[in-house]
Parts: C-alpha cells; structure tokens; sequence
C-alpha cells in the first residue's frame, strides 16, 4: 500500500459509520483535516465507538488514513490511540530519543510487509509509531540542504532528529523532521520551543459544519454534536461563528 490521493466519492463511508462515524461527520471536518484525508495522510484524532454486544459498545479515539489496495480498491487503517508506544523493536537509545518526540533511522517493517530502513517518530497524540522510508525524506533533507546551504554537521543533526534553528535576515527560523508533515520536513518562524509548538495543529473550540459542530475540550479532544442536539450555548455560538463570517466577507 502506498500513499494516494482520493476522490470523494471513493470514501468507504459505510467502513466508517460501522466505527461511529458518519458520513455527515466526516463532511463537517475543517478542509484542512479533508485535504490530508483526501491525500492519503492521517485524519485528526476523532471519536469511535463500536458495538460488542447489543446494547453495549466500546468507545475509543483514532485516526484513520485511506490506502488504496493491489486491486485499487479503497479501504480503511486505523491508527488507535495506544497506552504505550510499541518500542521493543528499538534500541534502548532510539527508544530514548523517540519518546522525546525526536525521529530516528532504523530498520522497520512496512504495512505492505516490506522490510526497508526508515526515519521513525511516534505520533503524540495516539503513541503509534509513524514510518517513512529513508530515501523519500532524505531526498527532501538534500534539496533543503542544497537550498540552504547547509554543512556536513547541520545536515547530520536534522537526520539525527534534532531541530536546527538558524537566522533568516536576522529573524530566527527552526526546521526539522515531522513525519506528520507533507513532505516529512516541517519550518517554523521562531526556535525550537515555537517549532515544537506548531507541530500540533491547533483547533478553535467550535468547528461548525453543515450538518453539525466539532467541539473541543479542555483537553484537546473532538467531540461531534449534530444540529438536532444544540444546546442554547450551541446555537448562540454558531450566530457569533455566522457573525464574524459576514464580518470577514464585508471587509474584502
């Protein structure tokens, strides 16, 4: 299985609803989270709940990637949150540096049952363990090498899963390994702390779709509220949402 990208309607949404999540749901995420669906990439970490037995289900949070199979039919891969990081695999100095959040070079099984050598990083969010092999990132390390100019050493620390912060006309630019990212290599406008904070992507508390609203907790987790179940504090919200919307628009 490789990376694609998807036309809507190739979305198994009936594999989907069978975890909790519908159709309606999935149309209501931000475009941001349906541009990375739609180009093969991980979904925000999202609610599901699937039955056992009647009357009682399990409820747990995932991401989930669509991956086109040998016969160019679309499927499903969830990537479930986990109590622990599977790292047994590691040595005990990768492992050290993984659970940091840094990347690493080792040696890993693919989902395809490749066996190949690749830059690692655990997902934070669901301590899954996120693979690419080394010669697509390291393509992308010698362009931006190329670009900046970088030395022997620089190059070796980024590899190495370090974050590199140099100046760009005097401000401070930082870079480094992100396998979350597009191309595996992420940049933030500041320093290492700033990079390491823009590797989460952020979500308002309100997300209001057309269908429904995603709604974020104190503690960053997405919860779904159709339109038919607003509270007042809902629909209030979802006028200010309209408001500042019309606002916007004015403007330009």
């Amino acid at each position: 299985m490789k990376r694609n990208s998807f036309e809507e309607s190739e979305v198994p949404y009936q594999t989907l609803a069978k975890f909790g999540l519908t159709h309606e749901m999935i149309e209501d995420l931000p475009m941001h989270a349906l541009d990375d669906i739609s180009n093969g990439r991980p979904s925000p970490l999202l609610p599901v709940s699937m039955e056992v037995n009647e009357g009682y289900s399990i409820k747990s949070r995932t991401r989930f990637a669509l991956v086109r199979m040998a016969d160019g039919n679309v499927d499903v891969m969830f990537y479930p949150v986990l109590k622990y990081a599977p790292l047994d695999k590691f040595t005990k100095e990768q492992q050290e540096l993984l659970k940091q959040g840094k990347a690493v070079v080792a040696d890993v099984d693919m989902p395809d049952g490749t066996h190949v050598k690749a830059f690692v990083q655990i997902d934070g969010e669901t301590n899954q363990v996120m693979a690419v092999p080394t010669p697509v990132i390291g393509r992308n390390l010698q362009v931006l090498s190329d670009e900046l100019s970088l030395g022997g050493t620089e190059l070796k620390s980024i590899q190495n899963g370090e974050a590199l912060t140099f100046a760009v006309e005097d401000e401070p630019v930082t870079v480094g390994i992100d396998l979350k990212s597009d191309t595996g290599i992420r940049f933030a406008n500041g320093d290492g702390e700033q990079w390491r904070k823009e590797g989460k992507r952020e979500w308002d508390k309100y997300t209001f779709g057309i269908y429904g609203c995603w709604v974020m907790d104190d503690d960053g987790n997405l919860d779904y509220v159709p339109e038919e179940e607003y509270t007042e504090e809902l629909w209030n919200e979802q006028k200010k949402a309209a408001g500042r919307h019309a606002s916007a628009v004015a403007r330009k």
